[in-house]
């Protein structure tokens, strides 16, 4: 089994001028298994939303409610996989 972290991607901070973002949106609730490339949430930063995929298939796990503030790196969620990708 391996575990795989879920972050918010420090280049969404590219052209902005605030430290910080939050959790607009899940698409998927805790527990459930996402496929790689799924759309699993989205993160607003200043006017702009942006999709998180998940990058393996596996169970997800989240680390991040709705609303909660971001900043670059912030752990959203967790994916448990079997260790090659699947579940």
């Amino acid at each position: 089994m391996t575990v795989v972290d879920v972050r918010v991607d420090e280049a969404l901070w590219g052209s902005t001028i605030l430290p910080e973002g939050f959790v607009e949106r899940w698409f998927v609730t805790d527990g459930t298994l996402v496929s790689r490339g799924d759309r699993i949430a989205e993160v607003r930063i200043e006017d702009s939303r942006h999709e998180i995929t998940a990058p393996v298939t596996g169970w997800l796990s989240t680390a991040s409610k709705v609303n909660a503030v971001v900043e670059p790196g912030t752990l959203l969620a967790r994916l448990t996989t079997d260790g090659k990708g699947t579940p």
